[in-house]
């Protein structure tokens, strides 16, 4: 049975070892970084993080960080980065587990819109979109554009607006774009 809780900074070790074996050798070293130094991040709304374990092993890993926007000070988002299982347990729905639960608390707690830069295949059945995502400008030039999306949980503002989106500092680099 998966059991899916929230991750601490005792996790450090075993979030970096599933996204070691979660991603390919050119990515990741950065993917793991990434997720080993948000579960540190200080923010505001807070960062969190989710794991889940199977027979007390961590095999997935999830991290939600709050994104802000230009000229609107009550807009509240979140992007969800980076999830990963390893290897030997995907395909199970570990990482629909994870999506799920964390877009459950972002729901209660009256978050706007969740971006997220990944397969719309995957992510598209969760509800994310690009078309959501088109009214909001990502931090950092994007190698894959189509994996920009989002999706808009409360509406806040016009949708003829663009906002330029700011991210926590953990995903202030252009190399995870």
């Amino acid at each position: 049975m998966t059991w899916i809780r929230t991750a601490t900074k005792l996790d450090r070790e075993h979030v970096r070892d599933v996204h070691l074996h979660a991603f390919s050798e050119g990515e990741n070293r950065i993917v793991s970084t990434l997720a080993v130094n948000l579960l540190s991040e200080e923010t505001s709304p807070e960062t969190f993080a989710l794991v889940a374990e199977i027979d007390g092993l961590v095999v997935g890993h999830i991290a939600f960080s709050p994104v802000t926007v230009d000229k609107n000070e009550t807009w509240m988002g979140y992007i969800l980065a980076p999830l990963g299982i390893k290897p030997a347990y995907q395909k199970r729905q570990i990482g629909s587990k994870l999506v799920e639960s964390g877009m459950a608390r972002l729901t209660k707690s009256g978050v706007n819109a969740v971006f997220v830069y990944g397969d719309p295949g995957y992510y598209g059945k969760f509800g994310f979109n690009a078309d959501a995502a088109s009214g909001y400008t990502p931090p950092y030039v994007l190698q894959y554009p189509s994996g920009w999306q989002a999706i808009v949980l409360k509406q806040a503002g016009s949708a003829a607006l663009t906002f330029k989106l700011s991210c926590a500092a953990s995903l202030c680099d252009p190399q995870l774009w």
